[in-house]
């Protein structure tokens, strides 16, 4: 279903001849209340019989009397609000064609066309770590496999494994077994390439980017007799697109955000700004950390935001901080409804106020011409 996160008016000076409704109320008013001081003079004589009949009934059966009595007063407001029902539709009907008279523009977030989501895990020693129980990385496999189960069957979904190197451990598929079985061959190793994984997560969701993923990772360029002259044609004929741009396709990197060998995660991620490849980041973890053993070797080992926060920000995607196993579901719940909604567009919605205008008109003549055979 749409999303309307914003409504605006391009006229919204016109919006002051709303000023007309309230005065047509009082109008209205007054001139209902002419029309009872007119009756009267008539009534009297039916009041005084109405009395009468109610005093006899009172004496007989006060129960009945008062259970008549509430029987006419819901009757009677049953009959105000039909009688009144045509003139308050109409003015309902009149606002709303002001309303279109300002120009409404509503910002319409319209269901997104993502296809191909690639899921970049931290498994490097850190995720040992278990500030969040039983431990970063047994939390990130749980969590990983309810966001797999999630999206809708039509988006492909690939796996990253990020550690001293960074591989893909599965190619986008839409086999959801398949992906759960990467996530549980991950073994956690020393060190943490987190540039290296974002590299190979692009190279892979863009294979026609002009991205090349051997040479930008090792930092060398190849020799010109084993080049690949094609991919260096795309690349020299690549053109940047404006962060987030690309509603296709969705990098979602999951780490502690520690990052100690291969290209710049920063660097990595002008790549995917210029390709408007947004990238959701989940930071797993505490800002206080813990003491983390490994063989005799002991260290401490921190949520590191900052990076992951700027990566997020420079590619238009979101930072999501774990700090336990049920917070992790909830933010790949969240990530899911994100995914789920593309780029917010500008719409004006002048026309849906005149329809609703022009409906409740008509309902009104139709609802007064029941009643009394005339227009109000």
């Amino acid at each position: 279903m749409p999303e309307i996160q914003a409504l605006m008016f391009r006229w919204p000076a016109m919006l002051g001849l709303l000023i007309t409704v309230p005065v047509l109320v009082v109008f209205y008013l007054r001139l209902i209340a002419r029309r009872k001081r007119a009756g009267l003079r008539f009534a009297s004589l039916a009041i005084a019989a109405e009395g009468t009949g109610d005093a006899a009934a009172a004496q007989d059966s006060p129960g009945a009397s008062r259970t008549a009595s509430m029987v006419r007063q819901l009757g009677g407001r049953l009959a105000t609000l039909w009688q009144h029902a045509p003139a308050i539709l109409l003015l309902a009907g009149l606002a709303a064609m002001i309303v279109a008279v300002a120009r409404p523009q509503a910002v319409i977030v319209l269901p997104s066309q993502v296809s191909s989501i690639i899921l970049a895990m931290d498994a490097s020693g850190s995720m040992r770590a278990t500030d969040v129980k039983p431990s970063r990385i047994e939390a990130a496999r749980a969590a990983a496999k309810a966001f797999i189960a999630e999206q809708p069957s039509r988006v492909r979904i690939g796996v990253v494994s990020i550690a001293a190197t960074a591989a893909l451990v599965q190619s986008p598929t839409d086999k959801r077994e398949d992906l759960i079985r990467a996530i549980d061959r991950f073994q956690l190793q020393p060190g943490s390439a987190l540039g290296s994984g974002l590299v190979i997560a692009l190279a892979t969701l863009l294979p026609g980017g002009g991205i090349d993923a051997a040479e930008i990772i090792s930092g060398t360029s190849a020799p010109s007799w084993t080049r690949d002259w094609a991919r260096q044609a795309e690349a020299d004929n690549f053109k940047p697109v404006p962060p987030g741009s690309n509603r296709t396709a969705a990098i979602v990197l999951v780490s502690d955000g520690e990052s100690n060998t291969g290209p710049e995660l920063l660097e990595a991620g002008k790549l995917a700004a210029e390709r408007g490849v947004r990238v959701f980041t989940v930071g797993v973890g505490t800002t206080e950390g813990t003491t983390l053993s490994v063989d005799g070797w002991s260290m401490r080992v921190r949520l590191d935001e900052e990076a992951l926060k700027q990566l997020a920000n420079m590619t238009r995607g979101e930072y999501f901080r774990a700090s336990s196993a049920a917070n992790l579901k909830d933010i790949y719940k969240h990530l899911s409804a994100k995914l789920a909604l593309g780029k917010g567009r500008e719409t004006e919605i002048t026309a849906v106020f005149v329809a609703i205008g022009a409906a409740l008109a008509v309902i009104a003549a139709l609802l007064s011409m029941l009643r009394s055979s005339r227009i109000l």
